[in-house]
């Protein structure tokens, strides 16, 4: 994986990850975690999009990334994304990683790091076995913003920052 810019360029890097953030505010407002992602095709078209629905399918696949990748998929009629980006709030988890690059996007925009569950995209890692060249990685476009949502959501169902021990009051809560 390589650091670089998309081929969109940064106007629309932010055009593309405020609508990925509109996506994780609809999250929010369901109490899911407030992460979400679209898929861009090589036109500058949003094919796919989709936001955090644990809770709701009552599965850990229904991720942000996962719901946009197969809604692109349906789209474009092929599982195979050549050509298009993933804009996404959070870095995206080892599953969620791992579907972008087998659904063969050119690269991946995130928002905020993730330092319990994220990648660490920064990493040098290689997938050759699917794809002949890396797969493109940009960022922090509207990292502040994604953080932001984030951090106020789990304030809000933490009850404003409690002591540790006291934060999980439910079990499904993080």
């Amino acid at each position: 994986m390589k650091l670089q810019e998309s081929s969109f360029g940064q106007k629309k890097d932010i055009f593309f990850m405020q609508k990925a953030l509109w996506q994780a505010k609809k999250a929010y407002t369901l109490e899911e975690v407030p992460i979400g992602a679209v898929v861009v095709d090589a036109d500058g078209t949003i094919i796919g999009r989709g936001y955090n629905q644990v809770e709701k399918q009552h599965t850990q696949a229904a991720h942000a990334e996962f719901i946009a990748l197969s809604s692109a998929g349906k789209k474009k009629g092929d599982w195979r994304l050549n050509g298009c980006w993933l804009y996404v709030t959070l870095e995206p988890c080892a599953m969620c990683i791992n579907l972008a690059v087998l659904s063969r996007l050119d690269g991946i925009v995130f928002g905020s790091h993730s330092p319990l569950f994220g990648y660490q995209l920064d990493n040098s890692l290689t997938f050759q076995l699917y794809k002949k060249s890396a797969i493109s990685i940009v960022v922090g476009i509207l990292a502040e913003e994604s953080a932001r949502l984030l951090k106020d959501f789990f304030r809000r169902k933490r009850g404003g920052g409690k002591h540790r021990g006291e934060e999980r009051k439910n079990k499904r809560d993080w």
